[in-house]
């Protein structure tokens, strides 16, 4: 079981996707969202050291995302 929330997944799906989900549709999407945000907290670690920072910038998470557009 994922920590995010079924209730969480459920609201996000209904909110933006105008679609009900299953509870083991919840579960689901709560783990591959867990696991997609741990590959990015990751690499986002991986770059604040890289800048000689502690801390975690936003700059740090866009690069995730730019990382993955040049893929």
């Amino acid at each position: 079981m994922a920590n995010i929330s079924r209730d969480s997944i459920k609201k996000l799906v209904d909110k933006y996707a105008h679609a009900r989900l299953t509870d083991s549709g919840a579960d689901e999407m709560a783990k591959m969202l867990e696991k997609r945000a741990k590959e990015i907290a990751k690499f986002a670690v991986k770059n604040a050291k890289k800048g000689k920072r502690n801390k975690v910038t936003k700059e740090d998470i866009e690069a995730y995302v730019f990382k993955k557009a040049e893929l």
